[in-house]
């Protein structure tokens, strides 16, 4: 299993305010990179919109909770490179923690954990790992940096992987 931990499921769910990069909109798309072996995904473009909504689902394979899921959002140009319009990161040693708990048996929709916004993450506002048909799931509000203004929603929802380390080191 190459040290896989488990995998992320890593929902791009819309964006908000989004800066204007072309004329009078921007065509946003997101791509999502993590560790030195690069996993690099991306979501699809929405045409003409700063506020996007692409409710996509990309996956990650997690080696080290420890390495931050670098997300950028960019606009996508016909006749030139694309501009970026902003970044952020996920930190996911608080949603580790989470899930770590084993608190599978709580009641569906219980807070599990509340991470506030630091300068170690790009939080917008505070976010709770919930528990969600039996799974620890966090939405998040990010804003993004080096740009004048934007945000993205964005879940985040972990899967173990039969036969793999797990969080807990394999002890399922």
């Amino acid at each position: 299993m190459d040290n896989i931990l488990g995998l992320l499921k890593l929902r791009i769910k819309r964006g908000i305010n989004i800066a204007i990069r072309d004329s009078i909109s921007s065509d946003p798309y997101v791509v999502v990179k993590m560790g030195e072996e690069l996993q690099k995904l991306r979501t699809s473009v929405v045409k003409n919109n700063c506020n996007p909504v692409w409710n996509e689902e990309l996956t990650l394979s997690i080696k080290d909770v420890h390495t931050p899921i670098h997300i950028t959002v960019f606009d996508k140009d016909t006749f030139s490179l694309d501009d970026k319009v902003g970044d952020a990161d996920i930190d996911l040693l608080p949603y580790a923690n989470a899930v770590q708990m084993k608190l599978d048996t709580l009641p569906d929709g219980c807070a599990i954990k509340t991470v506030q916004p630091s300068r170690t993450n790009c939080l917008a506002e505070e976010s709770r790992c919930i528990l969600k048909d039996g799974k620890v799931v966090q939405e998040m509000l990010l804003k993004l940096r080096n740009i004048e203004s934007g945000e993205l929603v964005v879940e985040i929802e972990w899967v173990d992987i039969p036969g793999s380390r797990g969080l807990l080191g394999g002890q399922s």
